[in-house]
């Protein structure tokens, strides 16, 4: 297996390249993103309370060291807050549980993970969430804290990736305005492509945060019949007009599947969802998941796979009503999993993946990447050849996270700078 391109491709495969034959849009019925993502990869990742206030997505205060201007951080690490001012685990636990998913999904491929657990829907609602706890502050204040939240991980990441490609030929034209502010799908070579090709979260992440101020004003003149129709446009994208294959195309395409999911994390936050009874809810929901489920298994055909990432419109109704129920089961439960305080160990590694979200999204592809040249090199001592299950994908997905903790290690504390935090390798 190459440790370029010996990965299986993951999630939405938005690839754009220099005339290096990089083909443009979903390549669908290719595997690995979160796309997100997710949320990517996933295609799809931020980033409540829900992960971020109540959380959101893109990453909350840590209350043992509280920010200095008192804003959650950004997306893919949201952080929710009870009414007592505690983390709220249950938003926090999901975080990590998507995040898992998504490492776990770019290492096998499995089609049926993105069912078992969405991960990207769950990390927009987390971070819708938050973004309407934010806006309590003025909106260009709370929009610039993300972005400022969100952008220096992304540039100290994209420095590595992109003198790496043109290490590897490649030279980019004007588009590399899109590794400064991923408005678009910034441009790669295919020899790059599994480190980059999860940007397309960031990248839809940061549209919903520029967009928030005007979709919660919009959702709250008509809360619950502005949450049903926010299924309307992947409908209205499938069904009745094809978006472009381009960077605009994609875009509008994977803001249209996951915007449901944001705007229920509006609805969670502005306490719609506890107002609705559960028998409605657990109605609707289901209706969602059947029409997501039986598109993606009677359209394999399109793709090659039922793989919800490969399916838009599938993915759209699916999220919608998986995420639905985790939402409305922490508004009418009042879920908090306070109790997990109580596992050290296990608490601790929510906590750590909560505060460096954006720094794993990011840096987990490589971590897989390098992981290929790292076994191939132990094949070259004989006792690890013998007592190691070196071709196993399972010791590659623990080499893979062994890898990952050392970028969290050694790149984590960007995320504290952006936070304006003091930088610390571990929170």
């Amino acid at each position: 297996m190459s440790w370029g391109t010996g990965q299986q491709g993951y999630g939405h495969n938005h690839g754009y390249g220099d005339g290096d034959g990089t083909n443009y849009g979903y390549e669908y019925g290719q595997q690995p993103y979160p796309y997100p993502q997710e949320p990517f990869p996933q295609q799809y990742a931020d980033h409540g309370q829900v992960g971020y206030g109540q959380p959101e997505y893109v990453a909350p205060d840590a209350p043992s060291q509280p920010d200095p201007e008192p804003e959650p951080e950004p997306e893919i690490a949201p952080k929710p807050r009870t009414g007592g001012g505690g983390r709220d685990r249950y938003f926090d636990t999901l975080r990590a549980v998507a995040l898992v998913r998504v490492v776990s999904y770019h290492t096998f491929g499995w089609a049926w993970a993105g069912m078992v657990f969405p991960s990207m829907g769950v990390m927009f609602a987390l971070a819708g969430t938050l973004m309407a706890k934010s806006l309590e502050r003025p909106a260009l204040k709370v929009i610039r804290s993300r972005v400022r939240r969100l952008l220096p991980p992304f540039w100290f990441w994209g420095f590595f990736v992109i003198v790496a490609m043109m290490v590897h030929d490649w030279m980019p034209g004007w588009q590399i305005v899109f590794w400064i502010v991923p408005l678009g799908d910034p441009p790669g070579n295919a020899w790059g492509r599994q480190a980059w090709e999860i940007l397309w979260y960031l990248r839809t992440y940061l549209w919903f945060v520029l967009l928030s101020p005007l979709l919660l004003r919009t959702f709250r003149l008509a809360p619950v019949a502005v949450l049903l129709l926010s299924l309307a446009p992947i409908v209205v994208l499938h069904y009745l007009w094809e978006p472009p294959d381009n960077r605009f195309g994609t875009g509008l395409t994977d803001l249209a599947t996951f915007l449901f999911c944001w705007i229920l994390g509006f609805a969670h936050r502005d306490g719609v969802l506890q107002r609705l009874k559960p028998a409605l809810v657990v109605l609707l929901s289901l209706a969602a998941i059947g029409f997501g489920g039986w598109y993606a298994f009677t359209h394999q055909a399109e793709t090659g796979s039922y793989d919800l990432d490969d399916i838009p419109l599938a993915q759209a109704f699916w999220s919608a009503g998986f995420v639905t129920l985790l939402m409305y089961a922490k508004a009418h439960f009042a879920i908090d999993f306070a109790g997990l305080t109580r596992y050290k160990r296990l608490d601790r590694m929510v906590t750590i993946f909560n505060a460096r979200a954006v720094t794993l999204y990011l840096w987990h592809e490589i971590a897989l990447i390098l992981a290929v040249p790292l076994i191939d090199q132990f094949w070259n001592i004989p006792a690890f050849e013998t007592y190691l299950p070196l071709e196993s994908q399972w010791f590659m997905f623990g080499v893979g996270w062994i890898l990952i903790a050392v970028f969290l290690l050694l790149c984590g504390w960007v995320e504290d700078v952006a936070g304006k935090k003091k930088p610390r390798m571990l929170p």
